[in-house]
């Protein structure tokens, strides 16, 4: 798509006070990429420390985001204006990925997921205090309450036995789940909504990359048993995930309610356990047909228009 093309498209995306049928779509493909990103994540991590694989990826990510700004004609430069918000948010976003890593190596992933996934119903909280108009009305607090049931059932409805359990390690993943609604808050209520996606997630990779590399070395060794496959997953990672994903998903942000492109986050275990079943083979059973039917039931209240009272 030619550059003058892709900003008249930029220019008619004005903010909007739901999910219509783009943003409905836009967000269950992100979501689906997501799911797909666990699948690349668990491959990745058998080649690579996973906060060393954080911070090559955010490393890599400042590269592609500089070249695509520079392909559009768009000044690459962290102003000093946005230096507050922007140390900020890199480092809630470096966060998020440490206590994350945390969280997994003290507890199981099914427990993790169930905190980590969270993230919404803190979002939702946080908007109806700090952003106008994102107030959480009765219909959108039963919506996310249904999603939620849903990824609980996904993730906890399984046979055989769940693994170990660690109330650190779920204090971890509520940290992280924490720090990804706080990274969104920050991008609706802070200067940093007067500048491009593509700027808001610069801060967030150019100031995550160092802290990331530089803590990567306390959790263990960088390489594991590194083959060419890792490297192709990094490589995934750096382009399609974080430098095309990430900013796609932020430029959502921009135009939709934050609680309601939040909400869609519950798809990304649904689509994760899918993506486990058809290509690492697991079993697609019962339990996850019922949690698809409470995420959508959700989606439809989160995302249902406001009834305007008639003028009599």
């Amino acid at each position: 798509m030619p550059v003058a093309q892709i900003r008249a498209f930029d220019m008619r995306m004005q903010p909007r006070d739901r999910i219509d049928t783009f943003g409905t779509v836009a967000l269950v493909a992100f979501s689906a990429l997501l799911g797909f990103n666990q699948v690349v994540i668990r491959v990745v991590n058998d080649g690579l420390q996973p906060v060393f694989f954080a911070g090559l990826r955010s490393a890599g990510a400042v590269i592609c985001l500089w070249l695509w700004m520079s392909w559009r004609g768009q000044p690459v430069r962290l102003s000093r204006d946005m230096l507050g918000p922007g140390l900020l948010i890199g480092t809630v976003f470096a966060a998020e990925f440490i206590f994350l890593f945390i969280a997994l190596d003290l507890t199981t992933v099914t427990r993790t997921s169930v905190v980590f996934y969270t993230m919404p119903l803190w979002l939702a909280l946080g908007a109806h205090f700090l952003l106008a108009g994102d107030a959480m009305s009765p219909s959108k607090a039963t919506g996310l309450a249904l999603a939620f049931a849903g990824v609980c059932v996904a993730i906890l409805w399984r046979e055989g036995t769940v693994g170990e359990a660690s109330l650190l390690g779920d204090f971890c993943a509520l940290m992280a789940a924490l720090c990804w609604a706080a990274v969104a808050l920050l991008v609706r209520a802070s200067r940093l909504k007067t500048i491009t996606p593509e700027a808001q997630l610069i801060w967030q990779v150019a100031v995550s990359a160092p802290i990331l590399l530089l803590a990567a070395p306390f959790f263990g060794p960088l390489l594991r048993e590194l083959q060419p496959i890792h490297l192709w997953g990094l490589a995934f990672q750096i382009v399609v995930v974080v430098s095309a994903g990430f900013s796609f998903w932020l430029w959502l942000l921009s135009i939709y309610p934050a609680s309601g492109v939040a909400a869609f986050s519950f798809l990304g275990p649904i689509f994760g356990v899918f993506f486990g079943w058809w290509i690492l083979d697991e079993r697609l059973s019962l339990p996850i047909l019922i949690a698809l039917a409470l995420v959508v039931a959700g989606l439809i209240l989160i995302n249902r228009p406001a009834q305007v009272p008639q003028k009599v």
